[in-house]
């Protein structure tokens, strides 16, 4: 907890649904990016529409899912349609504004992996794989990344691609086949970061509060860039604080240990 009396946590969540605009037709995954979109919902974009990869539409869940599968979702949602409806018919077709999604590990081009750690026949790590989110990552009109800044998570070269963000950077040929823009921001407990015009490598737009530059150049497993104006991240607002705190209780009194 900050001297301030909200977390770095608390402030990524914050700042990240600030960039969901209402009646956003959002993907969400599972975990922060959940977090951050239900905040949204509850706060300044009542009209925001959640969809769930398990075919949810409109869920307007009281706790956080656990999982794609939590009945909560399926009993708030508008309606619920079937897996390969939602994605030939809703996200393949084009109907996605945003993707919201996590992931293990990022690069600097906002490819993310959420497959294995380490050599793919011989993993330090198996991770629980892509799911939809490679889906999700081509074919929404633009992707948001909500995930922990460290080392360990922000590398210099990945084992493995899960879901492509930018790919190799401007020229990539891949990057044609794909529809929306991309990755255009990664929200962190340090920082938010952005596509660089030119190079689509992504580099710093905001700092966050009290956080310095060194803190996120450690931070990071490349040489990270800044961009020439850098912002500061605006506080969480005591309401915003509220309502979070309360999804997160409610969530932890309905899943116990397990939230």
């Amino acid at each position: 907890m900050s001297a301030t009396g909200y977390s770095g946590d608390e402030l990524m969540t914050v700042a990240a649904s600030r960039s969901l605009a209402n009646g956003t037709v959002c993907f969400v995954g599972i975990g922060l990016p959940s977090a951050a979109a239900n905040l949204a919902r509850l706060t300044h974009a009542p009209d925001v529409v959640l969809i769930y990869e398990s075919g949810t539409i409109g869920t307007r869940p009281e706790v956080l899912p656990l999982s794609i599968g939590d009945g909560e979702l399926c009993e708030t949602a508008d309606t619920t349609v079937s897996v390969p409806e939602m994605f030939r018919y809703w996200l393949q077709g084009g109907r996605i504004d945003v993707g919201f999604l996590g992931g293990a590990q990022i690069d600097r081009f906002a490819n993310l992996n959420t497959t294995v750690i380490g050599d793919y026949a011989a993993p330090k790590t198996r991770l629980p794989g892509g799911g939809g989110a490679p889906e999700i990552a081509t074919n929404s009109g633009e992707i948001l990344v909500i995930m922990r800044q460290g080392r360990r998570s922000f590398v210099d070269a990945l084992p493995f691609v899960t879901s492509m963000g930018h790919g190799r950077g401007r020229g990539d040929p891949n990057l044609a086949r794909r529809r929306g823009k991309g990755p255009t921001k990664v929200i962190t407990d340090l920082c938010v970061l952005e596509p660089d015009p030119e190079t689509l490598e992504m580099i710093v737009t905001q700092i966050h509060p009290g956080i310095a530059r060194p803190a996120i150049v450690e931070a990071t497993g490349w040489p990270i860039r800044f961009a020439e104006t850098v912002a500061e991240t605006a506080e969480p607002t005591a309401a915003e604080l509220a309502v979070l705190r309360a999804l997160k209780a409610r969530t932890a009194r309905a899943h116990g240990a397990a939230a």
